[in-house]
């Protein structure tokens, strides 16, 4: 067994193989690792990079994000999913620049909204570099591992657990690029699939490896079939190239984002449209598409109608009206969405060329 405690293994491996050329570790402050830090909860850091970059050019301070306009702020996050964490930072920097400062204590950044436990232990240790432990899903694979932790790390003792040792783990010192050097690990060694056991530097004491069970750590969340809803959108165009959209309610799926009308069926949305008297120039319907959210399959298929160039028969209030197809790159909009209406402006664009 290796004579040298966790912390010191770890970071020995750090100084030596560690990140530390990644966009947030640069001009390091509590608001750039706070954005960071929420953008990469459940998504992978290779896809937050140019998110980050891109974010941190238009909202460079707290100030700067909590002044901007809800829609412009989750433009900047459409792709990302998860939206709710592009809502709560913007309602957290508006709370922030009511205060007056960035909070420094663990305690007042766990009541803005967003921001957990694991979360305010990253801002306090990486930013203030004052000793705190995490827990994201990084570490726990990482430590479930190195103590042979069994069961779902979303059952409750399970989590406790979990969460003493990283506290017992974390040291006084150094404590940032432990830190970075515990969320590198789960990242680029201690892998789901097909970890390097044998370039861990932990490796020595891991009772996951030394019993031949890491892949049974963590234990998964226990299965379940997830259930398919069947819906229909329709893509309302003109021959202006504008088309209609909906802006969701805050909460709830897709919360605050421009989706297309969204109907049971395709006779709602024919019906739809004859109430507004909508002139239908001509219909066609796109292939089905599936959206797989944490709790269900989305399978929908477009119904794209093409009107006149007037927005005659659709009211536009706030939350609905007509946008040039060309603007969708500066709305708000769910990323099955975005990428639904570039497909048929490109399909259009042809349709065009070759007309």
């Amino acid at each position: 067994m290796n004579s040298l405690a966790f912390d010191e293994r770890l970071l020995a491996w750090f100084d030596r193989h560690g990140r530390k050329d990644l966009p947030w570790q640069q001009d390091k402050s509590p608001y750039r690792v706070w954005i960071s830090e929420t953008m990469l909860q459940q998504t992978q850091v290779a896809m937050v990079i140019p998110y980050f970059e891109a974010f941190m050019v238009r909202f460079p301070t707290v100030q700067a994000l909590a002044q901007a306009e809800l829609d412009e702020v989750l433009s900047y996050w459409s792709g990302l999913g998860y939206y709710a964490r592009a809502r709560n930072l913007h309602r957290a920097a508006q709370q922030i620049e009511a205060m007056g400062r960035f909070p420094d204590t663990l305690e007042a950044l766990q009541q803005l909204p967003g921001i957990g436990l694991s979360t305010a232990g990253a801002i306090m240790s990486i930013a203030y570099e004052r000793s705190h432990p995490i827990l994201d899903g990084n570490v726990r694979r990482v430590l479930a591992r190195y103590r042979a932790i069994a069961g779902w790390p979303g059952e409750a003792k399970v989590n406790k657990r979990l969460w003493e040792l990283s506290r017992a783990l974390t040291p006084q010192d150094r404590v940032a690029d432990y830190t970075q050097a515990i969320m590198d690990l789960g990242a680029t060694l201690c892998t789901r699939g097909r970890p390097a056991c044998d370039l861990c530097p932990l490796n020595d004491d891991c009772l996951a490896s030394k019993e031949g069970r890491v892949a049974d750590f963590p234990t998964p969340k226990p299965g379940k079939t997830l259930p398919v809803k069947q819906r229909a959108f329709l893509l309302l165009a003109n021959s202006r190239q504008h088309v209609f959209l909906e802006k969701r309610p805050p909460a709830g799926i897709w919360g605050g984002l421009w989706c297309l009308p969204e109907f049971e069926h395709h006779e709602q949305a024919l019906a739809w449209c004859r109430e507004r008297n909508i002139a239908i120039l001509d219909r066609y319907m796109m292939e089905r598409r599936r959206h797989t959210f944490s709790h269900y399959h989305l399978d929908y298929t477009p119904l794209v109608i093409l009107t006149d160039g007037g927005g005659h028969g659709v009211s536009e209030k706030g939350s609905a009206g007509w946008h040039p197809i060309e603007s969708i790159d500066r709305l708000g909009l769910a990323a099955p969405i975005k990428l639904l209406l570039k497909h048929y402006q490109n399909h259009e664009d042809k349709h065009d060329k070759n007309g």
